[in-house]
């Protein structure tokens, strides 16, 4: 008989692919992005050690329930976004919330309307509509924001528009400045209030040609968080008018959200205003060499579909598509990281449809050291890998996958 704490212990194929994927990461000497998220207990803590002290003053005493630090980082971030006040949240999905049931109350009408492809939408397990009482519409299904004709057009009553600035599942994209600016006026014009889900609005600023305040500007009020773009250790803060913020207070407090201290977190989201926000802009600039060289390495390298969306990244995170099954490209890419400690592509690999995948990348501080023939060099060296991938299961005799033959979950040369 089999033991069973031996069979609780046995792992997929799928599982040893990511405990592989996530040590040859580690491992790696050249990545695009190496987010501090992924970094050891060690690695957190030093960073506080080390630039902490260049943003607060450190003997200043720890915050309790919202003071201290955490009352400066809501005062800078207010600055930064040109608002009058910002409350602190330990999370987007709470924040949000908050936000939209604050406005429900004054407008008298709980409908959001929203994109199809946005985060609450798609990652949220439908929270608004469990937890707060909101209902959502979808002003869109297209992978592209949402246009001021489509919210003029919308055949009902909604009391919030809220807008995703980049909208990360149809590929971090952004609307032109002029669309933006259409579609914020169209909701005005149906008495609704225009509520910016800006998890990762600190990337924007380029694509728009317009300062953070200027964006921030166009919306009643706007959620950021401190971890997407910045690489803090967690939390959001929600920005506006300081009778919403007052009250989203108020509600922050019955949600479970004031937290007795806060301050590693409220530290690393100032080191990151400090340190990661001036660099955006460079990090978009050099997104968009990797893109194209992305796209000439898989045109050099004979693949015959190769996608990168958007063709111009509008900030420095962008999708990649390519016609093989996502195990086949998770494969290849743990192996050549193992192989030649280079990771061209990190992140997970999705199925987009029958024999074809796509991945998120990722420019930051590392990537920066990646010249155009650096990318299109390791992209020869991923494709190569995907051949012999394929090669191994065809001649084990793995039965086929639509799209690439002969792949099947688990295959390593």
């Amino acid at each position: 008989m089999t033991n069973t704490v031996e069979q609780g212990d046995e792992k997929t194929a799928g599982e040893r692919l990511r405990e592989r994927r996530a040590a040859a990461y580690r491992e790696a000497d050249r990545v695009l992005a190496r987010g501090g998220f992924r970094g050891t207990l060690r690695d957190r803590l030093a960073l506080l050690h080390e630039a902490a002290p260049q943003v607060y003053d450190l003997d200043e005493p720890a915050d309790i329930y919202g003071d201290g630090v955490v009352a400066a980082l809501e005062e800078r971030v207010a600055g930064l976004l040109g608002m009058e006040a910002a409350a602190f949240f330990p999370t987007g999905t709470m924040a949000q919330q908050v936000a939209l049931r604050c406005w429900a109350g004054r407008t008298g009408n709980a409908t959001v309307a929203l994109h199809a492809l946005s985060h609450p939408e798609v990652w949220e397990r439908g929270a608004f509509g469990a937890v707060s009482e909101l209902r959502t519409v979808r002003v869109t299904r297209e992978p592209r924001p949402p246009t001021a004709e489509e919210v003029r057009a919308f055949q009902e009553p909604f009391g919030a528009l809220m807008l995703e600035l980049p909208l990360r599942d149809a590929g971090f994209v952004l609307p032109s400045w002029e669309e933006l600016t259409d579609v914020v006026q169209a909701a005005r014009e149906r008495d609704a209030v225009v509520h910016f889900d800006g998890a990762r609005l600190w990337e924007t600023t380029l694509h728009f040609g317009r300062p953070l305040r200027e964006i921030a500007d166009l919306a009643d009020n706007i959620y950021v968080s401190f971890y997407k773009s910045l690489d803090g250790f967690g939390g959001a803060a929600l920005a506006g008018p300081k009778t919403l913020v007052e009250e989203a207070k108020t509600w922050r407090h019955r949600y479970g959200g004031t937290v007795f201290q806060q301050f590693p977190t409220a530290l690393s989201a100032l080191v990151g205003l400090a340190r990661e926000l001036p660099r955006l802009p460079e990090y978009v600039t050099h997104a968009r060499v990797v893109a194209a060289a992305l796209r000439e390495g898989f045109a050099e390298a004979g693949v015959p579909w190769a996608r990168v969306h958007p063709e111009v990244p509008h900030t420095h995170e962008f999708q990649v598509w390519l016609p093989y099954e996502a195990d086949v490209l998770a494969e290849a890419a743990a192996l050549q990281a193992e192989e030649t400690r280079t990771m061209l592509f990190a992140a997970a690999w999705d199925r987009g449809g029958p024999g074809l995948s796509l991945t998120e990348v990722t420019v930051r501080a590392d990537g920066l050291t990646w010249t155009a023939d650096d990318v299109k060099a390791a992209v020869a060296e991923f494709v190569a890998r995907v051949t012999r991938v394929t090669r191994v299961a065809e001649g084990a005799g793995v039965p086929g996958v639509p799209g690439v033959p002969g792949v099947a979950e688990g295959v390593s040369a």
